[in-house]
């Protein structure tokens, strides 16, 4: 057994010295998420403000017409249930996120995030989860980075948005902190659309609403 064991660490160092500067780089791109099956779509969490009395609804599903994607799709209501809790104070928003726990994330080596995605002309949220650099994931404040997510209608498009266009938010609002993104620990990914979000020309209030996602890359753009 010793034999063996020294053959092996003896093998292991010859490929080590032969490698060269390609060999140790990163790739160009690292496939994060598929939408394409159930096991790809059970990865995530299905929420909306029904949990907390509202009334909208949504669902994560494979498409019925592609074998490789997947559809965030439902209904957004500003509507309140009769039992709805006195602190719900706004209702119409809706999201997907990974389920906690499941993902530790490194993405150093990239510089943007690229969605295959078929929009609906609503503008999407995605958010990234990291842990803190100080405190771990025990401090939350600043673990939430955010950035708008929006595609053509009606036709497959590639959105990239730079790591360094996500914002730290807390609550949904920004927070004006200089705090630099732990991108070795990225714990969790959301996507998320409300009836408020929307630049002119976009589609927003209650309604309908449906985004068909291929995949979720890490890329590495520039040089």
């Amino acid at each position: 057994m010793l034999r063996r064991l020294v053959h092996a660490s003896l093998q292991a160092t010859r490929r080590a010295l032969a490698w060269n500067i390609q060999d140790i780089s990163p790739p160009a791109e690292q496939i994060l998420f598929r939408f394409a099956t159930l096991k790809d779509v059970s990865q995530w969490d299905v929420y909306s403000d029904a949990l907390h009395g509202g009334l909208s609804t949504a669902a994560l599903k494979p498409s019925e017409d592609s074998g490789e994607a997947g559809v965030f799709s439902g209904s957004l209501s500003t509507e309140l249930a009769d039992n709805a809790p006195v602190r719900l104070k706004r209702s119409g928003f809706t999201g997907i996120r990974t389920r906690e726990g499941r993902h530790n994330l490194d993405v150093e080596p990239f510089d943007t995030l690229a969605f295959r995605v078929k929009g609906d002309g609503r503008v999407y949220i995605t958010s990234l989860r990291t842990e803190n650099w100080v405190m771990g994931p025990v401090d939350a404040q600043f673990n939430q980075w955010q950035a708008f997510l929006f595609a053509p209608k009606d036709e497959w498009f590639t959105v990239k948005i730079p790591l360094n266009r996500f914002l730290p938010t807390w609550r949904g609002k920004i927070l004006n902190a200089d705090h630099e993104m732990n991108l070795s620990r990225v714990t969790g990914v959301g996507i998320s659309t409300t009836v408020e979000v929307g630049p002119e020309g976009a589609v927003t209030g209650p309604g309908d609403f449906r985004l068909e996602l291929e995949w979720i890359k890490a890329v590495r753009i520039e040089s």
